[in-house]
């Protein structure tokens, strides 16, 4: 198939590249705007009980919507409760939120709820909440709670009024990380094309993947914005859009460009150097891209429209990368013919330092293969340093929490993480700490009364309120709302000064649950405690079938490639060693906050979803590489008499061949996910961050060293196979098809003199 639609591109290139504008014009034009069609939240799953309890909420009370919070702050010695001036403004914004539409019942304040005073007025007297609920949910929510915030925000009568809350929080998320991915894309395009500039030489040919990775971006936007019309796609598939974009272009068009000036530089015509190229690199590039996509998908089974929108947009960017690399690359290098080493920057370097380009230098005699050579004389001990320095790095990853990301995740400077702290910090109870219970067939209010009063008696618990009364330690103290209860649903309302993602509100939030509700009667349980025992169980539940999924699929894949049953197994391994070191590193830094939580702020426990995310995209990445290094191994292998000696020497060329290639993406692709890194929204930060460990550690550590060594232990096993499934792979098998060998072999980064170049058909230089 490769060799067919290669033959078609070279016929008529031109007539392609237009095409490939057009597409990409369109698709520009389309995608301009995904970023208000997309969503903030999506971190709940929508079938557990939490989940349920909002949408009961939503629709038969039309209450449960994001959460407002406005904080009054008055002069000091102010008594917020009983001033009159405070008195005046409160009940008048109280007056001015129930004439908005979108605002739902009912409003809290002091003033109205004399009773909610712990949780509405500060421990000093001298600050006060109103709080309120929005209508609209996680797509339209954030956008109310931004009017809230630009109607309220200022000063009434010496009265400093600020606006935080959860619908604050989405909203500034949104905003946050619209200003992140510009950053991200001002850091990462003109550093990468720089490095690019030294990998290449030349501007022109380092200019290829820039382009390649543009189109990959703008095709997943305007992909995203489809998708987005008919399910839920969180706004930071985004973020994975851009950094994901231009890494694997990079990746893939680095591979295709080296290999394409390797078979020039040993002296093919273009048009044949193009097909071989693209019957071989661009064979890995397909396989390495349906590796890359499997390990993304997998996260569709979660049910968090989070972690799906990473598997749409992980899909759609290598599906968009992949096809531009294979047929754009061949594309521009049939147009550019001599041109695409153009504008080589190296050459008045050298003149100005009056220095030759360096002599043509056997395989054996450069740095890669040595390095290989030293691995495979002393693999036992390599393999064990390299081993223990791994488990070491990840022993952290024992302590990991997960939990549920709230203003936190902000920098402290935003005004709804701002407010949030304060309100840890100066408030005796945290309405964000609070649980509802949504309890559907109750028989009368008795039975209600006697549930809410035993709920009272958990321990450390302030008070719970239902339309039956409010009672603190299974005593009655007040009279409960009405309109607490519509038919034979109610809403007990428990009221707890404990943190609820800590191990102390969890274990609360079970003794509520075990709390038994009159008889047929069924209790769903929500809250921000709640919503995050649901959610890290549903991980937890959904985990083993998405490991399972990909390491099931990746050995299968790798089967085909290779042939073998071993290489395989070795990959799953390597690779869950290298991500156990990155993940340790992650609770080192984010989770318990060493170094600083590099400039976040660390909450004692992980946002539950990233981790999958970084494991199910990192798995990927690092089979990527791994598909680029067995490629050209398997082609020396098959080259060779099948000796041990042979499948030493495979390894050790395959390697040299590729060691310059794996090294330059992975600098490149890591110099992409800094540019995350970059964000002011913590747990992207951690995604950056980790993502670019994650990276580095395996195209050095594993790829390196751990591989060569393995596959020296290993020896001719490396290649083993039960006889049905070699036949099997003989029949169906993916790998690339042997190339002759070459009468000389040789690596430099100009391997000419200058003087052999002439304007007409310069030969370009190759990489290692």
């Amino acid at each position: 198939m490769l060799a067919r639609s290669t033959d078609l591109i070279l016929r008529a290139p031109r007539v392609v590249l237009g095409i490939a504008v057009l597409v990409l014009a369109l698709a520009g034009i389309y995608g301009a705007t995904a970023a208000q069609h997309l969503l903030a939240g999506g971190y709940s799953d929508p079938q557990s009980g939490s989940s349920r309890a909002d949408r009961v909420l939503e629709d038969t009370f039309d209450r449960g919507g994001l959460q407002v919070v406005i904080k009054l702050d008055g002069p000091t010695g102010m008594q917020m409760a009983t001033d009159p001036t405070a008195r005046a403004v409160g009940t008048g914004i109280v007056g001015e939120l129930e004439t908005i539409d979108h605002v739902q019942r009912p409003i809290l304040s002091v003033w109205q709820n004399p009773g909610l005073a712990p949780a509405l007025v500060s421990e000093n007297g001298t600050s006060a909440l109103v709080v309120a609920t929005l209508s609209g949910g996680e797509e339209d929510g954030p956008a109310h709670a931004q009017e809230i915030e630009e109607r309220f925000t200022g000063d009434r009568d010496g009265i400093s009024i600020r606006v935080g809350g959860q619908g604050l929080v989405f909203s500034q998320v949104n905003e946050q990380t619209t200003k992140d991915l510009a950053v991200a894309e001002a850091i990462a395009i003109p550093i990468s094309f720089l490095v690019l500039i030294v990998v290449f030489g030349g501007l022109v040919a380092a200019a290829l993947p820039i382009v390649i990775g543009i189109v990959a971006i703008v095709g997943t936007f305007a992909l995203l914005r489809l998708i987005a019309e008919f399910a839920d796609v969180s706004i930071f598939a985004l973020n994975l859009t851009t950094a994901m974009g231009l890494a694997l272009a990079i990746d893939y068009t680095l591979l295709i460009v080296t290999r394409y000036r390797e078979e020039v530089d040993g002296g093919a015509q273009r048009p044949a150097a193009i097909r071989t190229t693209m019957a071989t690199a661009g064979r890995t590039v397909a396989f390495s891209a349906v590796t890359v996509a499997l390990s993304l998908a997998a996260l569709a089974i979660f049910p968090m429209y989070f972690l799906r929108s990473f598997a749409y947009a992980g899909i759609g960017v290598v599906l968009v990368a992949a096809l531009a690399a294979l047929i754009l690359t061949p594309a521009l290098l049939m147009v550019l013919g001599a041109r695409v080493d153009a504008l080589d920057v190296r050459r008045p370097i050298r003149r100005w330092m009056r220095r030759p380009p360096p002599a043509p230098r056997p395989i054996e005699e450069t740095r890669w293969y040595r390095l290989v050579q030293f691995v495979l004389r002393h693999a036992l001990p390599v393999a064990l340093v390299v081993t223990a320095i791994l488990l070491v790095l990840g022993a952290p990853f024992l302590g990991i929490r997960f939990g549920f990301p709230d203003d936190r995740v902000l920098p402290s400077s935003a005004s709804s993480h701002a407010i949030q702290q304060e309100i840890r910090d100066d408030f005796a109870q945290n309405l964000s700490s609070s649980v509802t219970v949504v309890a559907s067939g109750v028989p009368d209010q008795s039975a209600l009364a006697d549930y809410t009063a035993a709920l009272s008696r958990v321990d450390r618990v302030d008070s719970v309120s239902s339309s039956a009364g409010t009672f603190v330690d299974g005593r009655r103290v007040g009279a409960g709302s009405p309109g607490d209860t519509r038919g034979d649903v109610s809403i007990v309302s428990v009221a707890t000064h404990l943190e609820p993602m800590r191990d102390e509100g969890s274990a609360q939030l079970d003794e509520l649950r075990a709390v038994a509700p009159p008889a047929g009667t069924e209790v769903l349980v929500t809250g921000l405690a709640a919503t995050n025992q649901d959610t890290v169980d549903a991980i937890y539940a959904h985990l083993p079938w998405v490991m399972g999924t990909i390491a099931v699929a990746t050995f299968l894949l790798l089967f085909l490639f290779t042939g073998s049953v071993v290489l395989p197994l070795k990959a799953l391994v390597l690779n869950i060693l290298s991500l156990s070191a990155t993940f340790g590193a992650m609770v080192w830094f984010f989770q318990d906050g060493h170094l600083g939580g590099l400039g976040t702020t660390a909450t004692g426990y992980l946002v539950a979803t990233i981790p999958v995310l970084m494991f199910c995209i990192a798995f990927g990445l690092s089979m990527d590489y791994e598909v680029f290094l067995l490629g050209r191994i398997r082609e020396e292998w098959l080259a060779s008499d099948g000796s041990r000696t042979g499948s030493d020497h495979a390894v050790a060329v395959g390697l040299a061949r590729t060691g310059r290639v794996v090294t330059a993406a992975a600098l490149l692709m890591s110099i992409v996910f800094a540019g995350i890194a970059a964000s002011e929204v913590s747990f992207m930060r951690m995604f950056g961050v980790g993502l670019t460990l994650a990276v580095l550690m395996d195209a050095t550590l594993i790829r390196m060293l751990l591989v060569p060594a393995f596959m020296r232990l290993a020896g001719r096993a490396n290649w083993w196979a039960p006889g049905p499934l070699r036949r099997l792979h003989d029949r169906i098998g993916l790998s690339e098809s042997p190339q002759p060998p070459r009468p000389a072999t040789q690596e430099s980064s100009d391997q000419r003199d200058e003087s052999q170049h002439d304007e007409a058909d310069p030969v370009p230089p190759r990489l290692g």
